[in-house]
């Protein structure tokens, strides 16, 4: 097996080698890159569903115990009682954490599918980078080309996931960032002449390692810390669901890493028949 890169995405190559009497050696190239993620994505889902099964069966009496001895013992407690409650409620609300990370894995392990409908790409994109917005103040999160509608056909709520993991994902690495430049992600949607939605968010944070680049969608794969690696595996499924692909790519200032860009490459589709056809165009 052997590995090349097109259009900056890793490839894997399934290399053959035969000896043919007439002509020599005969060498053979398989692109199994699909395989490969197919039977690794079939994999972690099935790890990711079973770990998510005997975690989540003991939280809840976990978190009812928890809630039960607060109620029962915590008007007689008087010496000690500050403790009491801490660590009472440290119970609840890591009870809560790990339920909110075996949602995810949840998630991941059923692959969410696609149901797409009429609607609106540049309002979706709008909406994205506005709960964002508010959601992240220390960073300016400018939109372009959302200023007129774009009809397609979508399924808006598993767009709007992508986008907002990948925004906040922006947001978080600008905060990781030592230098003292701009705190800024751009959101830009753009249509191309041949029918395809581009959305390109590009930050002003440290950059991916680009050795982690054909890596980014490994399932459990993160160049965080604390990441657990689903988010990035759940958007390229959901913009692949799309008959699209997503993109990432380091933005450069000569040879200084500046900050990073994600694309989204989505088709749109016909409008449907009861509307105009100059509907189509923004």
């Amino acid at each position: 097996e052997q590995r090349v890169r097109q259009q900056r995405e890793q490839r894997r190559l399934g290399v053959e080698i035969r000896e043919d009497e007439a002509t020599g050696y005969v060498l053979t190239f398989d692109d199994v890159t699909e395989l490969l993620t197919a039977q690794r994505q079939a994999a972690w889902a099935d790890v990711a569903r079973r770990i998510a099964h005997e975690i989540k069966n003991p939280l809840t009496p976990i978190q009812l115990s928890a809630e039960r001895i607060q109620r029962r013992f915590g008007r007689v407690i008087t010496e000690g009682r500050e403790i009491f409650d801490q660590c009472t409620q440290t119970i609840v609300r890591q009870v809560d954490d790990i339920r909110q990370m075996v949602d995810e894995f949840s998630s991941f392990a059923r692959m969410p599918k696609a149901q797409p409908e009429q609607d609106d790409l540049a309002d979706t994109t709008r909406q994205a980078a506005f709960l964002m917005r508010v959601g992240h103040p220390s960073v300016e999160i400018v939109e372009s080309g959302t200023e007129a509608s774009l009809p397609a056909r979508f399924d808006r709520r598993l767009v709007s996931q992508a986008l907002t993991n990948v925004i906040k994902n922006a947001c978080e690495a600008i905060a990781a960032t030592d230098h003292q430049g701009p705190a800024r992600v751009d959101v830009a949607l753009s249509l191309r002449p041949d029918g395809v939605a581009v959305i390109d968010i590009m930050d002003t944070g440290k950059g991916l390692p680009p050795e982690t680049l054909g890596r980014l969608y490994e399932a459990f794969f993160s160049t965080k810390a604390e990441g657990m690696g689903i988010g990035l595996n759940l958007c390229r499924s959901i913009i692949e669901s799309h008959a699209g692909r997503i993109e990432a790519q380091n933005l450069y200032n000569a040879d200084e890493i500046v900050g990073c860009r994600f694309s989204f490459w989505i088709p749109v589709h016909a409008v449907l028949p009861t509307e105009k056809p100059s509907e189509v165009s923004p």
